[in-house]
């Protein structure tokens, strides 16, 4: 009996170090990965709003129900803890056009070019006049 509590204590120890050596090491890993996305995955600036709205490039839009936001290191997030944050993504919608899949980009991944992106740009041109309330 005193061979087999040795055996399990260590048998434990062991695993508790291969998980403890697993979780450290996989942010580091991710953070050098480049990840693949679908060829359908689209681009855009996504901002949690009340879950499950949201705005996609300034447009409102909702997530499914189910959906899944990844993170940079690929961990799924609750949409309730990116309120009000601007995010640059890539996203895929289900077939009734809600968000069904969205990765947050690490600035490699953002490197990317990806279609669906805007052209945010500080460049005013006169026909944008009107859409500036006056005073100015």
């Amino acid at each position: 009996m005193n061979r087999c509590s040795h055996w399990l204590a260590r048998t434990l120890r062991r695993l508790t170090l291969v998980g403890t050596l697993a979780l450290v090491g996989a942010p580091a890993l991710a953070q050098g990965m480049l990840r693949s996305f679908p060829a359908a995955a689209l681009r855009g600036v996504l901002q949690v709003t009340t879950p499950p709205l949201v705005l996609l490039d300034g447009q409102a839009a909702r997530l499914s129900p189910g959906a899944q936001i990844k993170s940079v290191n690929n961990l799924i997030v609750l949409s309730a803890s990116l309120v009000g944050q601007p995010l640059l993504v890539n996203y895929l919608r289900d077939p009734q056009g809600l968000l069904h899949q969205v990765w947050i980009l690490s600035p490699a991944e953002a490197q990317q070019k990806r279609p669906g992106a805007s052209a945010h740009t500080n460049i005013r041109f006169g026909s944008d006049d009107s859409a500036i309330p006056a005073g100015n």
